[in-house]
């Protein structure tokens, strides 16, 4: 028999990825998307018609209960989360709702409907906030420093309330920074490979970005959703970093790239104070030491691979116009 999985945020980077690998397993997949007037399906629509797209959102309690009894999964990733750092400045309350709230109505709604569904959680960095180590592990302190780490410390410990106190299989993958040409075009390292693919071919001058020394560990999505459903497949549930564990600067990912079309970095790079967040975050690096040990797991693509991964795809969709 097939397994059936459900995955929520499934039209963004990780879930296109999920979508890709359990689609290669002989999954059942179906992906949680939310109505609205405006649908973005770029990044699954090459697995049209291998996943099925059904309705649900993480603010209505009800279309959850209903989306787990239809489908009756045997798995729930919850990837869907307001996950970009600056917007929860802007909307801090709207961040809660889907990225903390969210995840305790669908913990709420598989509880209802059938506690033995295993259940994923995407985790973040960003709740180590203000380090009190490095590299950071399971067990660091949890610190965060903006509404998107604090929502998401919320979704962390309501996933460990619920395996704990309901006995259900829920696992959190605390993820660091993980990238690819479909990440958001919002974001810092896509924001550099999109600037240095217009510079390189022209359309622009300059590319300007926030903070040069802020450090992160960066690696490749699809080697991280790996990661993921593998924590679904032990046989106990438990929580997991996933990193690389190197740590690089903004300025390190600008270099890179700009090294990889054979330009000087420091002759287009501006730096602009209003990118820069109200409360940095200066170094995130993870241990995976738990990750590689317990799930057999570890990262594929090393940082400068995915760098020239990301700027050769931008300059390979803008030169098709």
């Amino acid at each position: 028999m097939k397994k059936r999985a459900i995955i929520t945020g499934v039209t963004g980077q990780d879930g296109s990825y999920l979508a890709d690998l359990l689609a290669t397993k002989d999954y059942e997949v179906y992906g949680m998307v939310r109505r609205s007037s405006t649908e973005n399906f770029e990044r699954i629509n090459h697995l049209m018609g291998r996943i099925e797209l059904v309705r649900g959102d993480l603010l209505d309690q009800m279309s959850l209960i209903r989306l787990i009894q239809t489908v009756k999964p045997h798995e729930v990733y919850n990837l869907a989360a307001q996950s970009f750092v600056p917007t929860s400045f802007e909307q801090p309350t709207l961040t809660g709702e889907f990225t903390a709230q969210g995840v305790a109505r669908i913990l709420e709604a598989i509880r209802l409907v059938d506690k033995k569904i295993r259940f994923y959680q995407a985790s973040s960095s960003e709740m180590f906030g203000l380090v009190a180590e490095t590299p950071q592990s399971e067990t660091t302190p949890l610190r965060p420093r903006n509404p998107y780490g604090v929502a998401k410390t919320y979704g962390h410990w309501m996933t460990v309330i619920y395996r704990e106190g309901y006995h259900m299989f829920a696992c959190s993958g605390i993820l660091f920074n993980h990238e690819s040409p479909r990440r958001g075009k919002e974001f810092v390292s896509r924001r550099i490979s999109v600037g240095v693919a217009k510079i390189k071919l022209g359309l622009e001058k300059k590319l300007t970005l926030g903070n040069l020394k802020a450090k992160r560990d960066w690696g490749f999505a699809g080697d991280y959703v790996e990661a993921m459903w593998k924590m679904l497949q032990q046989p106990k549930p438990d929580d997991y970093v996933v990193a690389t564990g190197e740590a690089h600067t903004v300025e390190d990912f600008a270099r890179v790239a700009f090294n990889h079309v054979g330009l000087n970095w420091k002759k287009y790079v501006e730096t602009d104070q209003k990118l820069v967040r109200p409360t940095e975050l200066h170094i995130l690096c993870g241990n995976a030491l738990k990750a590689r040990r317990v799930l057999g797991w570890k990262p594929k693509m090393r940082f400068e691979e995915l760098v020239y991964l990301m700027v050769d795809e931008d300059i390979k969709v803008l030169a098709n116009g």
